[in-house]
């Protein structure tokens, strides 16, 4: 199992995750979160558990309540309980982490994590003509307010709509090709092929959104109901955000775990907590097909736990869009070939927003405890390829508190940079093509967005408005392409 050498049972102050939950229906976010809650809470099996809450964690989603946390812990009974609310760009291993460092000092004895989404209900109420009411919280402020650091795109990548992920996923995966020596063809079939593995997990999975079965040539092939977005993608490419999902977590300390009789049979052990609040937008990124930042976390827990991360048994992959999957795959020496997920992923299992991750572990759980013996790994992906997360879980201490680290400074000295040029009309001159996407109104290409290198050693975004040059660049490749940038409109030279 893991590394190092156990000794007994553990501190009485080793938090512990306990209990696990999800939740699915047609109903608003804060119910499906309090009804998360409630199941996680029955899942762990203590005596006057939800009582002794206090600590809520919420992640930022898509709706406007002002403080969640407090509608689910006043639902639990818990009303003493101190709320927290995290901003987007933090990542969910984040929260995770503050929940344990709270358990470890004391300042938390029975901590809740949770998040939902109910983009699904929103839709299909807006459709009927319906009203989609949000609980109301007039004068609700958050006990805490956990906000990100620093932007996660420059300036030019939000002016000219570079902040979609799709644009920004296709391009890594566009420049890994490229990395990789693969044609187009083999390139889609590539990712067709790890797609349709995922999807196989997905029709198994009774939690999942979207489990019918997909073959590859199905997911690689543009249709109206599998419409293209930005090459090389398509929507079954993409995670589906538009479901109505929630997790929540228990976590507490052993010695209120043991205080309030849940059995040892629930209780698993957060060994490593890693993440890193270090990030660099994709416009900067000197490799942009790489992740250093990933395998710094990687490296690290790996030698915590005295086994490489592709000896984990269970592993969940963050996988909002191939190009994560196919990075972290590679940074982590993951193999290639192999099937990341218990879930299904993203695109299939669906991606309720700012949520993920705390699906992917109340998927896990359910694994470890059926196998004390083996490891599970989640990662986690913050904004657009920029800060990553892992933790990973087993039902055995190791007798030793968890490493709860945040590796910011490790990844800034290995992370390649590059610096940008500001706005769109900042650079005139020759460049090169360091990777590209083309962007469709409905089923044609009409649109290239480019990272270019300039003469001058810095990077820029350049755009083409020619559906000629659109098609050519699906079928052709682009990327080292000479071009001339005017104005941020390129041509090639």
């Amino acid at each position: 199992m893991s590394g190092g050498a156990r000794s007994g049972p553990p501190d009485p102050r080793t938090p512990v995750l306990v209990g696990v939950g999800t939740a699915s229906a047609d109903a608003e976010a804060v119910e499906l979160m309090g009804l998360a809650t409630e199941a996680a809470l029955a899942d762990a099996e203590g005596r006057g558990l939800a009582a002794l809450v206090d600590r809520v964690a919420v992640t930022q989603g898509s709706w406007a309540y002002p403080d969640p946390a407090r509608l689910v812990a006043d639902r639990i009974g818990a009303p003493t309980a101190t709320t927290h609310f995290t901003e987007l760009g933090i990542p969910q291993q984040s929260v995770i982490n503050e929940a344990l460092a709270a358990i470890l000092s004391r300042r938390s004895d029975v901590a809740v994590v949770v998040g939902g989404e109910s983009k699904r209900w929103t839709r299909d109420r807006e459709r009927a003509g319906l009203p989609a009411h949000e609980t109301a919280q007039p004068g609700a402020v958050p006990d805490v307010v956990h906000r990100r650091a620093g932007p996660l795109l420059e300036p030019v990548e939000m002016a000219h709509r570079l902040w979609d992920p799709v644009q920004q996923y296709a391009m890594v995966d566009n420049a890994l090709r490229v990395a990789e020596g693969r044609t187009i063809a083999e390139h889609r079939a590539e990712i067709a092929g790890l797609w349709a593995r995922m999807n196989a997990v997905a029709a198994t999975n009774p939690e999942a959104a979207f489990p019918e079965r997909m073959d590859a040539e199905r997911i690689a092939t543009p249709t109206p109901s599998n419409r293209p977005l930005a090459f090389p993608y398509n929507k079954w490419h993409s995670t589906q955000w538009t479901v109505n999902q929630a997790a929540a977590l228990v976590l507490c300390s052993v010695e209120a775990a043991r205080r309030m009789g849940i059995p040892s049979d629930r209780w698993v052990f957060p060994l490593v907590g890693l993440e890193s609040s270090h990030a660099v937008s994709l416009l900067c990124r000197r490799e942009i097909h790489a992740w250093p930042a990933m395998e710094v976390l990687g490296a690290t827990a790996a030698a915590r736990l005295g086994r490489p991360l592709d000896s984990m048994e269970v592993v969940e992959l963050y996988s909002c869009f191939p190009a994560a999957v196919r990075v972290q795959q590679r940074t982590l020496g993951l193999p290639t070939d192999g099937t990341p997920t218990v879930t299904g992923g993203m695109a299939f299992a669906g991606g309720p927003y700012n949520n993920a991750v705390f699906q992917s572990v109340a998927a896990v759980v359910p694994r470890l405890r059926a196998s004390p013996e083996v490891l599970g790994a989640v990662t986690t992906v913050s904004g657009l390829l920029t800060k990553p997360g892992l933790g990973v879980w087993s039902a055995r201490p190791d007798g030793r508190p968890p490493l709860l680290a945040d590796l910011a400074y490790e990844v800034a000295s290995v992370t390649g940079v590059v610096e940008a040029v500001p706005t769109l009309e900042g650079y005139d001159g020759p460049g090169t093509v360091a990777t590209y996407t083309a962007t469709y109104e409905g089923m044609d290409p009409v649109r290239v967005v480019a990272v270019c290198d300039t003469e001058d050693g810095r990077r820029c975004v350049s755009i083409s408005e020619d559906p000629e040059l659109a098609r050519q660049v699906c079928a052709a490749e682009f990327v080292g392409t000479a071009v001339m940038i005017r104005s941020g409109a390129l041509t090639p030279a």
